[in-house]
């Protein structure tokens, strides 16, 4: 199966090629619109922006590896992102992290067999004061407990 963009994101695709001189520089925005559609960013549909791009696979494909904010493989319905830079570490991040990966009987980077949840370790989410944060999907967490996270994580459940 091949990838094309709904029409509506087909439409915001030619808005952006409009913009910029060169198609290459919508590479970024392209992929955002591609993993929006998709979920993740497979192959084909690499494959396909590369085309649309006039771009090799293979430099999409060093892009999206660069970018921590895109995949390949589809994630669990809630993206749990455990910032791990030092602030949020010394605050107890990795305790965080131990605690989810039990409770989900999940390693950094899988998904839970249902499809709910996606773990990962992230650099700074912005939010040392608050230290240690997590986000899930677009929402920030902050000054957490083993119980404050298992309260949001039964609240997702």
């Amino acid at each position: 199966m091949s990838f094309a963009f709904t029409p509506e994101r087909k439409r915001l695709f030619k808005e952006l090629v409009k913009r910029y001189p060169d198609k290459r520089s919508v590479t970024l925005p392209a992929l955002h619109l591609a993993q929006e559609q998709e979920g993740y960013l497979g192959r084909e549909t690499i494959e396909a922006l590369a085309r649309m791009l006039g771009s090799a696979p293979s430099t999409l494909m060093d892009t999206v590896s660069f970018y921590t904010m895109f995949t390949t493989r589809p994630r669990g319905k809630y993206l749990l992102q455990v910032c791990q830079t030092l602030a949020c570490s010394l605050a107890g991040a990795d305790q965080v992290v131990d605690h989810i990966s039990k409770r989900h009987q999940i390693k950094v980077g899988e998904t839970t067999p249902d499809g709910k949840f996606t773990l990962l370790k992230v650099e700074c989410l912005g939010s040392c004061g608050t230290a240690p944060v997590v986000q899930i999907n677009d929402d920030y967490y902050e000054r957490l407990t083993l119980d404050k996270v298992d309260r949001i994580l039964d609240k997702l459940a």
